[in-house]
Parts: structure tokens; sequence; C-alpha cells
């Protein structure tokens, strides 16, 4: 490819919106241009990037046994009516009426869709398991879309779905995916990790994520040094630091906290650890009002409380609320002395917790001493309604975890029958029996891998793509293409002869001053580049530099093709 013959868009700016380094390297090397809130053009040298990506992906779909269709994005209202999610999914998803009064939804995912064409096409056991998947545009109305392509409205997705006569059959094939997954990954020269996560709004039993490793990521992980254990933080299990409750050492007294609301001002007042302090989130669920009970320096996990019975639809209880129940405001309620029908959840970790600290339900005043059994009832529920943090025990028992940032990528679900039962997918089994297929969901963000990348692989300079996803392998850079025949015969030889060879070369032969070459090259993240000049070709030589390395080195003009083919 020869740079006249293409277009580039870059701009020196980045745009005043962006907030992610991966916004605005995206804008500034003319990957992307942005038509509306969360909406996106890939322009040539962007969809260069994501045609690999996608060309990755397909091939290891292919290899996997899945097979390619393409279904429709516009789908009707009563196909999500049938699985209840028309009204369930909300407002992400973009709904539309056409001339005839009929509604539709822009696709924001398709198991509908699939499950329709299965229980439709699907009629003996003879002719399971299958695998689909297409590479589709799809659309989720996000509240505040931002970070570029990372949390678009409009993207590009990778969505497979599979079809089962059992469990066992399903089981096979999310292990095959899952390792189709991390072959995908691999070949995109992406650091990830693959971490047990939570199925939302997708639903179904185990469902496991794939995330790039960034310091951005908005999504916490969980993993051990010493195992092969990872999760979500919003599903990794937090075991509490021991097995049993210490005796009570310490009499239950009223201490006066006349500012002090948060755990921590309490404890720095008091002379004592965070860790020896309870929280009381004040909750509302089916119209009853909770207490959770967590540690002073611990965080509530939304995700595991809303799974426990009746939490479904849980949401924080307002200060009216919370007064009219505790007779106190906020910053000093507690479990103790409340109302036989405040139901108190208390979390793994408090439930073990003697001699501890807590709102006292009068306004300016705490409790310390405080213990179960002794001061107030056991609590109505024990369970696992907090985030981890670095330093707990993994769930496997192999050591502890650590913490780390990720983003998601890739999503895989056992949906089980959660869609096929509600749309009646059905076959006939070996006995002529009418059977509820199994299925199972795999999905990847092809177009949010490109802005993944980035995010993991960037410097001052611009964008540090890995080598499978670079637009282009290599740049010749000719200085003076425009005055001198020597260097623009050399470089033209140059870069047929890296062509021919296979290789995806661009020829920069606009007559750029070298800065600007060099500067737009490395913003656009072409991982080499050989420089061409008059006094090297002298020499026999040109200028070779790898993207991430500093020094440049010269290299014998008979030797390049091959040293390139070795390198990239």
């Amino acid at each position: 490819m020869r740079a006249s013959q293409f277009f580039f868009n870059t701009q020196k700016e980045a745009p005043s919106d962006a907030e992610l380094q991966s916004h605005i390297l995206m804008v500034r090397a003319g990957l992307i241009k942005r038509l509306g809130s969360g909406l996106y053009s890939w322009m040539p040298l962007g969809l260069r990037v994501m045609r690999k990506v996608e060309a990755i992906v397909r091939d290891e779909m292919n290899k996997a046994g899945a097979l390619e269709l393409l279904m429709p994005a516009v789908q009707p209202r009563e196909l999500w009516e049938e699985t209840g999610r028309w009204a369930v999914f909300g407002p992400q998803m973009l709904k539309i009426t056409d001339r005839h009064a009929r509604e539709f939804c822009f696709g924001p995912t398709h198991e509908e869709v699939i499950t329709d064409i299965a229980r439709s096409e699907i009629r003996s056991y003879k002719q399971l398991p299958l695998n689909f998947y297409q590479i589709q545009t799809k659309f989720r109305d996000e509240i505040r879309p931002r970070f570029g392509v990372m949390r678009a409205r409009e993207f590009m997705m990778k969505d497979a779905y599979s079809f089962h006569t059992d469990f066992v059959s399903l089981e096979k094939t999310y292990a095959t995916m899952y390792q189709a997954y991390s072959n995908v990954f691999t070949r995109l020269g992406l650091k990830f990790r693959a971490v047990k996560a939570d199925s939302g709004a997708i639903g179904g039993d185990g469902s496991h994520e794939f995330h790039v490793l960034a310091d951005s990521g908005e999504d916490g992980l969980a993993y051990c040094d010493t195992s092969d254990y990872a999760a979500n933080v919003e599903l990794a299990e937090a075991l509490p630091s021991s097995n049993s409750r210490a005796a009570a050492k310490h009499t239950m007294q009223e201490v006066d906290t006349p500012k002090q609301a948060a755990c921590e001002d309490v404890a720095k007042l008091l002379g004592i650890s965070v860790e020896h302090t309870v929280k009381a989130i004040a909750l509302i669920a089916n119209d009853k009002f909770y207490l959770a009970l967590l540690r002073g320096d611990h965080n509530l996990n939304e995700v595991k409380l809303g799974k426990l019975v009746g939490m479904t639809d849980f949401r924080f209880a307002t200060e009216a609320e919370i007064r009219a129940n505790l007779n106190c405001p906020p910053g000093f309620i507690g479990p103790v002395g409340v109302n036989a029908d405040v139901t108190v959840i208390a979390d793994k970790t408090v439930a073990l917790m003697s001699d501890f600290v807590c709102g006292a339900n009068k306004p300016k005043y705490h409790l310390s001493g405080v213990n179960f059994g002794r001061d107030l009832p056991e609590a109505s529920l024990v369970a696992d309604i907090r985030n981890v943090v670095a330093g707990d025990a993994s769930p496997d028992g192999k050591g502890v975890l650590s913490l780390c940032r990720g983003i998601e990528v890739g999503h895989i679900f056992q949906l089980r029958t959660k869609y096929s039962e509600a749309m009646s997918a059905t076959y006939l089994d070996e006995n002529g029996q009418t059977q509820i297929m199994e299925m199972g969901c795999y999905g990847i963000g092809v177009s949010r891998i490109v802005g993944a990348a980035i995010e993991q692989g960037n410097d001052e300079r611009g964008i540090i793509f890995p080598k499978s996803m670079a637009p282009f392998t290599v740049v010749i850079c000719a200085i003076g293409y425009d005055k001198s025949e020597t260097v623009k015969l050399a470089a033209i030889k140059l870069h047929d002869e890296l062509q021919a060879a296979g290789v995806d070369v661009l020829l920069d032969d606009r007559g750029e001053r070298p800065g600007v070459m060099f500067a737009e090259a490395d913003l656009m993240g072409i991982p080499h580049r050989l420089v061409i000049g008059e006094r090297g070709l002298a020499e026999g030589n040109v200028e070779y530099k790898a993207r991430v390395e500093a020094e440049a080195k010269s290299i014998a003009l008979a030797a390049v093709v091959e040293f390139v083919q070795e390198v990239a």
C-alpha cells in the first residue's frame, strides 16, 4: 500500500471529550471519527485493524466447529415477549416502530432470534450439537456513552450460540469455546485473564469473562498467584479470616461521636483499627426494611446481595425510611435494639466478630464492645455480601488473592434451557420423545478489543499495537522521495519485494519531512519502520527501528526482506 493512495487523517490535539488513552489515540491516529454520542465511523486505518481482529476471531470459530451465519439487526417485539425480556432488558434496548405501527428493537443481542431459528429448523437429536456464530453490529442505548469505542452505543460483536441434547454435550462445547477464546486473545498478542463471572442479564448457569489487563479497566479481578483461581470481583467468594468467633472481653457501652459518622472517623477517634468497626447499610426489598452489616473497611457487593432470596430488586433506603424504622439519622445506625421485623443480614466476616463498634441508633453516638448473642440476637441471615480484598484467602484454599483491573472483551455462558424452554425449542430424542434443547452463548467484543489493546499498549508517542492487529506491519519512510530518483526507485523496489513476500507494508511516498513520517507511524502503532535515504543507500544500507525499541540500527539493503520476515 502506498500512503499517497490511502487516506490518513491524524490530529495533533486530543478530542475534548476523551478520557481514556484509547479514545484519545484512536481519534488522533485517525482510526475513528465521532458521528454522535456513542456513535463512531471506522475510518480506513481503523477498519484495517478491526478486520484483522475479525479474521483471527473467525478463524478460531471455524476451527472450533462453529458455523457462520448472519441474522437481522432489527428484531420483532414478539420474539422478546416470548422470553419476557422486552420489558426486562430495560432502556438499553432501542425500540423502534415501523410504518404499520409494529414494534421492533435494534438488536442488543440475538438469543431470541437464534432460538427461533433452532426451533424452526432442528427436529432430531441427529442434528445436534450445532454451534452458530455471526460477526455483526449491535446497539445498546448506554445511559452515558463514553471512552470512545470502549462504551459506545453501536459496536461490532461476535456472538455464537450452541444447541445440545444434554448438559454433557453443552459442557464439551463450552470447554471448546473457552479454549478457542484463549487462542484468539493469545494470537492477538494481548495479556489477558479468563475469570469466573456473573451471568447478568443474559442468564444461565456457569459463565466466564475474558479480560484484557489494563490499569484503566472498569472491572476488578481477583486472582491467586499460586493457583489457577481467577474471578470477577462481583463473583469472587470472600472468606472470613477466621473460622470461629473470639469470646467477648468487653462490656457494651455508648461512646460519644459528635461529628464522626464514617467508620474510619469513628475508629480514629477511639484509637482502634477500622477492622474492629461494623457499618450498617439500610435497604428496602419487597417493601420490607433490612440492615446489611459489613466490616468497616469492606464494601458491599450488590451482585451477591441481589442473589439472596427476596433481595432481587433491593434498593438503598431513603433517609426518611431510615428515620421511620430506626428513629435515627444515617451515619449512626446499627443492629442493636432494632425491631424484630427488621431483617439483619450479616456478612460472614461480621458474623465472626466480637467486641466490635457500631452505630447506636442514637444521633451522635456509637456503641463499643458489641457482641452477638449477648447484646443483640444472631443475625437473621449470614451470607457473603462483600467484595474481596487483596490478601483474602483464595476460595480454592491454595493461597491468597491479589487484585487487578481488566477490560471485558469476551464472555461465555452456559444458558442451559432459559431461552429454549421459554420459546419451545425442542427436538425428538432417540426414543421419539420431545426434549428441550440445552444452549450455550459466546460473545466477543470485536470493536472493543481494538480499544482494549490500545489501553494495554501505548506510550507518549502513540499506539503500540501487537503485530497481529497493527494496520500495517512495516512502514517504509522514504526521505526525499519527491526529490531523489534513487530513493524513489529503491523505496518502490523494496515495497514491491516485501509485498511479494507477504508482508503488509506501507510505503510513505508523500514526500513529507522525516519527523512527520516518524511521528505519524509511531502514533498509528506500526510495529516496524524502515528508513531509506540517499546517505544510507550510498552505503548499501537502510535504517531499521522497532516501535518498542529506543535505538535504530543499519541493515544491509540486500538482507532487508529476509530480516523483516524474521522480526515480523
